[in-house]
């Protein structure tokens, strides 16, 4: 019963310090810390921990103990922000230019940070517009891919 504790315990220090994708990432984590566990021990202990998945910001999912959706919460406001403040959006090259209501660029801008999208390599916002510097080799359909990806319905 000792091992079943730590290793409870273990599973959520895992999880708390890690974005974990699968049950096999968990597991090889598992391994390294010393528990000889298998795949249906590991599945009964996330079920026992009611340990579930939410979207990681970047188009996955990763394991998250109860109450820890708290990112997902975040990400559903940052999404608000973005469709309460954006009139509209166009680039040329790697900038991405968003118009927006005045006194939202900031909020748009603080959206687009917080949305984590590897795209984007750093915002400036101003008073009515914002501009998204985007990484090398991205194009400005790759950048409105992924941001429709986090707000789907989105109109560029």
């Amino acid at each position: 019963m000792k091992e079943r504790q730590s290793r409870l315990k273990a599973i959520k220090n895992l999880i708390k310090n890690n974005i974990i994708e699968s049950q096999d990432d968990l597991l090889a984590l598992l391994q390294k810390e010393g528990f000889d566990v298998t795949q249906a021990t590991l599945s009964r202990d996330l079920k026992l921990l009611k340990v579930g998945k939410v979207p990681d910001g970047k188009s996955g999912y990763m394991y998250a103990l109860p109450g820890d959706d708290e990112n997902a919460e975040s990400e559903a406001i940052y999404v608000q922000d973005f469709l309460r403040g954006y009139v509209s959006i166009d680039w040329s090259g790697n900038i991405v230019v968003i118009k927006t209501f005045p006194g939202h660029a900031n909020t748009v801008c603080n959206a687009i940070d917080n949305l984590n999208m590897d795209e984007v390599l750093g915002t400036v916002a101003g008073d009515n517009c914002m501009f998204a510097c985007l990484r090398e080799g991205v194009t400005g359909d790759d950048f409105m891919a992924t941001l429709k990806k986090h707000i789907p319905g989105i109109e560029d």
